[in-house]
């Protein structure tokens, strides 16, 4: 699963099989915690991030959100900027 971003110990990361991932998510992985996300609504899907990190994602997502659905929809990798 290739990393997409890492920022304040988080680490982003996307699959690139979306025929058997749906919806269009990219998944988080901070410390010992877990989550994914997903991409249209920013809301946090499965996982057990704590709230802190889980806002933290989602504003990075906000900021990456049509970059997020252009990967998943092309499967073209490539990296984004961190949050600032």
């Amino acid at each position: 699963m290739p990393v997409i971003s890492r920022f304040y110990g988080l680490v982003i990361k996307m699959y690139f099989q979306q025929s058997e991932h749906n919806p269009p998510h990219f998944h988080v992985l901070y410390q010992d915690y877990m989550g994914a996300f997903d991409i249209r609504t920013l809301q946090m899907i499965e996982g057990d991030l704590p709230s802190r990190a889980q806002a933290l994602v989602k504003e990075w997502g906000a900021q990456h959100q049509e970059e997020l659905l252009q990967i998943w929809e092309t499967q073209n990798f490539v990296k984004l900027p961190p949050l600032d």
